[in-house]
């Protein structure tokens, strides 16, 4: 016979512990992708929808350039206006060609102007009515400045001695006379004849010019307004009065020069019965264009007859 085991029962303390639950190992969470900025979610929408309305605008017909343009970065440009005119290339130093294309014709001085043939001759031999021109000019003065304006009277040096290229022509009208000259200049040279003939209202204002077979002569230099053309201008009108054969005579010139750059345009105009300041005036507002064009390479056309 067996002898039945005792029934054991569990402590509180031990059937405590045996409800105790187990901690349960758990996996490791991964870290949470860090959001996209709301910007950059913006822009990849917006990218987005430009490819496609891209795509959509190359299949209904749109251009590849269009497409790409679209989807391309957007880069600075200056626009071009289709409607702008090419502007051609400058020239950098006036030419013998571009100075006997920037002469004015008699179109640009209008009445009754003639051409003529070889004006560099005028200064050793101008004959006006029954006066040499030439002859009358010629003389001393006291005053170094006021000689070297008398020397450069119907002469190609009223600036100095071109550097470069020039060109001539003269003009003739009843009594009077006209003389333009295109040249290019050291600019250092031109900048200093532009202040000395811009001084002589005041240095030369009237002075004696004695010797040759003429007696004394009495000069007058005034300053004369011309058109606001160019960099720089200077009008001057110089009134001899003396005697020439016996009779007395008067000689009214204009003298005009304007500055573009190293270049420049002069005028002399005028004669026994005046200067003919309108005429100056014509001269220096068609020239001075024309010679601005042809240093931008391109070439002037004709003035229209009837055009003052």
């Amino acid at each position: 016979m067996t002898t039945p085991r005792p029934t054991v029962r569990p402590s509180r303390a031990t059937t405590a512990r045996a409800r105790v639950p187990r901690p349960v190992a758990r996996p490791l969470a991964r870290p949470r992708a860090a959001a996209l900025p709301v910007r950059v979610l913006a822009t990849a929408l917006t990218t987005g929808a430009l490819l496609l309305t891209a795509a959509c605008s190359d299949g209904a017909g749109g251009s590849a350039a269009e497409s790409e343009t679209a989807s391309a970065p957007a880069t600075r440009t200056t626009a071009t206006s289709p409607t702008a005119t090419p502007t051609a290339s400058p020239t950098p130093d006036l030419t013998e060609t571009g100075a006997r294309n920037a002469l004015i014709t008699e179109a640009d001085i209008e009445d009754y102007w003639d051409q003529v043939d070889s004006p560099q001759k005028w200064r050793d031999s101008l004959l006006i009515g029954e006066v040499d021109a030439a002859a009358f000019l010629s003389g001393k003065s006291e005053a170094a400045d006021c000689q070297r304006l008398l020397d450069s009277l119907y002469d190609e040096t009223l600036l100095g001695r071109p550097s470069g290229a020039s060109a001539l022509t003269g003009f003739e009208e009843g009594d009077s006379r006209l003389l333009y000259q295109v040249a290019a200049y050291r600019k250092a040279d031109l900048d200093e004849a532009m202040k000395w003939l811009k001084s002589l209202p005041d240095t030369c204002d009237q002075f004696t010019l004695t010797g040759g077979d003429d007696g004394e002569r009495t000069v007058q230099v005034v300053e004369a307004s011309l058109p606001a053309e160019g960099d720089a201008r200077q009008g001057l009108t110089v009134t001899v009065k003396g005697t020439s054969g016996g009779d007395p005579v008067t000689l009214t010139l204009d003298v005009a020069a304007v500055q573009v750059g190293a270049d420049a345009i002069t005028v002399t105009n005028g004669g026994l019965g005046g200067a003919n300041h309108a005429t100056t005036e014509a001269a220096v507002g068609q020239g001075t264009p024309r010679l601005e064009q042809v240093l931008a390479g391109r070439t002037p056309q004709s003035t229209p007859t009837g055009v003052e």
